[in-house]
């Protein structure tokens, strides 16, 4: 079963639950399905692929975690809280995450296959570890992972 056909399955599901915010994030989440078809030169009724459908729940959780961070510091928690437990809802289709231990690994070997021996190189090894990764990792953390390797 597809991504885009899991939410829609889980859109009835939570509508029978009366689960008011696990349904809303799943309808957000459903309508950016669709734009995303469109954007594609797709229909509207068209699913998009499960690739696709990964990469607008990443863009979903990132606007999450902006909002939780713009909320913290403006000194909203209820709405801080509120975008949390979405968040964590979109979590839940997520692949999981690498380790800080493993990306620390994968940029040991790639910066060793690259021949990479000097900082200003550095972008092109986080763009190597982070394909090397398949974006089950981070971009904040890869970072980190490559910057301690030059330290």
């Amino acid at each position: 079963m597809s991504l885009h056909t899991q939410i829609k399955e889980e859109i009835k599901q939570s509508l029978k639950a009366g689960e008011k915010v696990r349904l809303s994030v799943l309808r957000g989440l459903l309508t950016a399905f669709t734009n995303e078809a469109v954007v594609k030169g797709k229909t509207a009724q068209d699913e998009i692929t499960d690739d696709e459908a990964l990469a607008v729940l990443k863009r979903e959780a990132n606007k999450r975690k902006d909002s939780i961070e713009q909320y913290t510091k403006g000194g909203r928690s209820e709405l801080a809280e509120a975008e949390q437990k979405e968040l964590e809802i979109l979590e839940t289709y997520l692949p999981a995450k690498i380790a800080m231990e493993e990306i620390e690994k994968i940029a040991i070997t790639k910066k060793e296959e690259l021949g990479i021996s000097d900082k200003s190189k550095m972008g092109v090894l986080i763009g190597a570890v982070m394909k090397e990764i398949g974006g089950n990792a981070d971009g904040s953390d890869v970072k980190s992972a490559v910057e301690k390797l030059f330290s």
